[in-house]
């Protein structure tokens, strides 16, 4: 089973570039393994790879990067080197590119290496319920953050477990007229947002709910 994650690494001009990992959402891994001395979770630090994040960061096209890469013989670390995109801003990839069903976590590195660790939760209903028959991936969902103790992600699966829980109930709700569609993402975005405590974040992106 894929545990998929997106990295956004923040750029000098405060832009992102995009990387992609297979497994890194698995218990928000990435969070502990993203150093400035291993900048693709790679086990051991690497200078080769130091070297080619940073040129990355600078790189102003894909052709340009795919250079960067060729140069250098890089070993396989946790995160894929080659970049997905490059030169967007969070919001763009959050309302823009982000697909809340196809990844679990996303992750947002600033420039100092702090990383911020996002579930994602998918607003789509068409597997809760017999009302809807399709839903939007991208620009249709939630990130939210966990809380941390000593390194290690409290309650994540059970945020992730209340949340499934919660599509289910509304899932039924819609099937019983209880609901409009709209009446039940705002539904849901309301819970998660009781749900985030002061020391969490919660990010909604939805036409009618961008938050």
């Amino acid at each position: 089973m894929a545990h998929r994650a997106f990295i956004a690494y923040e750029r000098p001009d405060s832009t992102y570039n995009l990387h992609y990992s297979h497994m890194g959402g698995q218990n928000l891994r990435l969070k502990r393994a993203i150093t400035e001395e291993t900048p693709f979770g790679s086990d051991n630090p690497s200078e080769t790879l130091r070297t080619v994040h940073d040129q990355l960061l600078e790189s102003d096209s894909h052709g340009e990067a795919g250079c960067i890469l060729e140069r250098h013989d890089c070993p396989s670390p946790q995160i894929d080197i080659e970049p997905r995109g490059l030169d967007w801003t969070l919001d763009e990839i959050v309302t823009d590119l982000l697909d809340y069903q196809y990844y679990d976590a996303c992750y947002v590195v600033d420039s100092n290496y702090r990383v911020t660790a996002y579930r994602t939760h998918w607003f789509g209903l068409q597997h809760d319920c017999e009302t809807i028959d399709d839903s939007p991936a991208v620009g249709h969902g939630a990130l939210r953050t966990v809380r941390w103790h000593e390194g290690e992600p409290v309650g994540d699966g059970f945020a992730q477990g209340e949340f499934h829980g919660l599509k289910a109930t509304v899932g039924d709700m819609l099937d019983r007229g209880v609901f409009t569609h709209l009446e039940a993402i705002v539904y849901m975005a309301r819970k998660l947002d009781e749900w985030t405590t002061e020391t969490q974040a919660l990010i909604v992106r939805h036409p009618h709910l961008n938050r």
